[in-house]
C-alpha cells in the first residue's frame, strides 16, 4: 500500500469514528505498517485537520497507544453557515398563524443535520458527556447528530410511555409555550444512573421542556453537562433553565408586517466553547 493510499484511509477511519479510540497495534496490523509510519502518518493528518478546523488528534497513551479524533468546526464555516439559515428563516412566507416560524424543512436536512451536531459536539466534548437526551420532538435529528460526533448513545424522553421499553420514570412540566402541563417519560433501562447528560432540543421559547429534562435527569440521578438549542426566542428574557447553548434567537415574527428578525445564538458570542 502506498503511503498516499495509507494516509487516505486513515483519515475517513478517523472521520467515520470521531471520538472512539483506535488501537495503533490494530491499524499497524490492518494497514501492514510500522507504527513509527503511522505516527508519521498522523502528524501530517492531525496538521492538516487543525488548519481547516474540522478537529484535531489526541494520542493515548498506555499499552498499544491509541488515538482519538475530535471533531471541530472552522469559525468561518459556523459563520458561513449561520448566514444561510438566518437568510432561509428569515423569509416571510415562514411565519404561521399564531407567530410561529416555519423551520421544519431545514430541520430535515442532512447536510443541517450534520452541520450543527459538529457545532454541539465541539462545544461540549471537553464536558465528556455520556448520554445525549432529547425529547419526541424535531430535535431528535440534532441529537442523532450530536451523539455520533460525540460518540456516546442517544435518548429520547417520550410523550406516551410505550410498554415495550418496560419500566419508565415520568415528570410533569409546564410547557412554555401555552403553559399546559404536559408529561415526558424516560424507560428505566435507557439512562444509567449518575450518567453524565448533554440535552439537546430544537426550539425554546421559555425553557420549559429543558427544564422537565432536567428533572426527568435528576430522577437518574443524572448529571446535567449542558443543554443545547438550535433555536430560542429572545422574549421571555428570563427561562426557566439558567445556562444553555443556542445557535440562534428568533428575535421577532411580525404578522402584520410580515417581518422575520433571526439573529445568532450564544454559540457565536462565546466562541463556541463551553467547557
Amino acid at each position: 500500500m502506498r503511503r498516499s493510499e495509507r494516509i487516505v484511509r486513515m483519515t475517513r477511519l478517523l472521520m467515520n469514528h470521531p471520538g472512539a479510540p483506535l488501537s495503533l497495534t490494530e491499524m499497524a496490523l490492518a494497514f501492514d505498517a510500522a507504527k513509527s509510519s503511522l505516527s508519521e502518518d498522523l502528524a501530517i493528518i492531525r496538521e492538516v485537520m487543525e488548519q481547516d478546523g474540522e478537529g484535531t488528534l489526541h494520542t493515548q497513551t498506555g499499552a498499544g497507544g491509541g488515538v482519538v479524533y475530535t471533531v471541530d468546526i472552522a469559525p468561518q464555516r459556523a459563520t458561513e453557515f449561520a448566514t444561510e439559515v438566518r437568510e432561509r428563516l428569515g423569509q416571510a412566507d415562514r411565519i404561521l398563524p399564531g407567530g410561529y416560524l416555519y423551520m421544519t424543512d431545514l430541520l430535515d436536512e442532512p447536510e443541517v443535520l450534520r452541520t450543527v451536531g459538529r457545532m454541539i459536539a465541539s462545544a461540549f466534548t471537553a464536558l465528556v458527556p455520556d448520554v445525549v437526551l432529547t425529547v419526541e420532538t424535531k430535535g431528535i435529528g440534532l441529537a442523532v447528530m450530536a451523539a455520533q460526533y460525540l460518540n456516546c448513545p442517544f435518548v429520547v424522553a417520550r410523550r406516551d410511555h410505550k410498554w415495550t421499553e418496560g419500566t419508565s420514570v415520568s415528570t410533569n412540566y409546564v410547557s412554555g409555550s401555552d403553559r399546559r402541563v404536559q408529561t415526558m417519560s424516560l424507560a428505566r433501562r435507557s439512562l444509567p444512573e449518575g450518567a453524565r447528560v448533554l440535552l439537546v432540543d430544537d426550539f425554546m421559547k421559555a425553557g420549559g421542556t429543558l427544564k422537565g429534562m432536567t428533572a426527568l435527569c435528576a430522577e437518574f440521578r443524572a448529571t446535567v453537562v449542558g443543554r443545547a438549542v438550535f433555536m430560542a426566542t429572545s422574549e421571555p428574557e428570563e427561562k426557566l433553565v439558567s445556562e444553555y447553548v443556542s445557535l440562534f434567537t428568533l428575535a421577532k415574527v411580525d404578522e402584520v408586517h410580515h417581518a422575520v428578525e433571526i439573529k445568532t445564538g450564544n454559540y457565536f458570542s462565546s466562541g463556541g466553547r463551553f467547557a
